[in-house]
């Protein structure tokens, strides 16, 4: 069903992927999404060398026979390595889906279009997914201001976003952004898109190195639960409304600098809430999607939902022509 470009580049079941997220795309989940026919990678930032990642991606491959890519942020701060060499590094394993994201991919692109990979790059502005498109990337992924994680500046919502940037680029479009069921992949469709990229819903499944306590947070906390931080530093980041975050605003609030915040924001500080539960410690990223979560599937189970859900909104489309 929905057969698009993403899904015969790619080689995966359907027009989904799974949102790359730090601390969770490990080898276990990673496999798990890729065995229940969906795109997933693994985060290149979550291993500090070259053969750490080496070996997560041989894990993986020991879990599935399935597509599946790695993830490099090119934002050097974000990386253990410079982003070329941990570029190389996932060229020299053999994996040919590699996904960029949080600068220009013009530096690499040479490199990476060489190795005869597939170049996914997510952004967030329509002008980034029209330069990405000219520099030849194969698949661009865009999110709108809803998503968990980094969204612009500009606060433009995915049901702008998403039909404007598939209308002026000629690369598939991944839409990401508010999409976590079968209805808004089949909108995503309608819009331009040719797959999704859904993070906070597969972030609640059975599979997901998140805490349980967790999960249960997110099933009960509904759209308005989240907020952005960060907007003051010109990067802003959507997450869990929290006694953390609601810390950070405000000391945005009242002028606090990088270095003042960086003990706040810095991932590592959230390490222990991600691993214990306890949201109250650490940034924990999340889209206004998760007011539409209400339960804890496995990933097996939550992609047979997603399109079942899809084909009986495409049936009912079809029957109002």
């Amino acid at each position: 069903m929905f057969k698009t470009r993403f899904t015969e580049m790619l080689g995966v079941e359907y027009p989904i992927q799974c949102g790359t997220m730090m601390w969770l795309s490990k080898p276990e989940f990673v496999a798990a999404v890729a065995n229940a026919g969906v795109m997933n990678c693994i985060a290149a930032a979550i291993y500090p060398t070259g053969e750490e990642l080496l070996e997560a991606i041989e894990q993986t491959r020991a879990l599935t026979d399935k597509p599946f890519g790695v993830n490099v942020s090119l934002f050097p701060a974000l990386m253990p390595r410079p982003p070329e060499e941990m570029i190389q590094t996932v060229i020299d394993s053999g994996v040919k889906i590699l996904e960029t994201a949080g600068r220009s991919p013009q530096p690499y692109r040479e490199t990476i279009s060489g190795a005869g990979m597939v170049h996914i790059h997510k952004c967030a502005r329509i002008r980034d997914a029209v330069k990405a498109d000219g520099l030849g990337v194969d698949i661009v992924s865009i999110v709108g201001t809803e998503c968990g994680g980094h969204p612009s500046m500009e606060g433009v919502t995915s049901l702008i976003l998403v039909p404007s940037a598939a209308a002026r680029i000629k690369a598939p479009l991944i839409a990401g952004g508010g999409f976590g069921n079968g209805r808004t992949l089949v909108a995503a469709l309608a819009m331009g898109a040719e797959a999704v990229n859904m993070g906070s819903r597969f972030m609640v499944t059975q599979e997901c190195p998140y805490d349980q306590a967790a999960k249960d947070k997110i099933v009960e906390t509904p759209e308005t639960g989240t907020v952005l931080i960060m907007k003051s530093l010109g990067s802003p980041s959507r997450a869990l409304r929290t006694r953390w975050t609601e810390k950070i605003l405000e000391m945005e609030g009242q002028g606090a600098t990088l270095e003042e915040l960086v003990p706040f924001i810095t991932g590592k500080a959230g390490l222990a809430g991600w691993q214990t539960g306890n949201v109250d410690e650490g940034v924990f990223p999340a889209g206004q999607v998760i007011g539409q979560i209400d339960d804890v599937p496995t990933v097996a189970e939550l992609v047979q939902r997603i399109v079942a859900e899809a084909e009986e909104t495409k049936t009912r489309l079809d029957g109002l022509a």
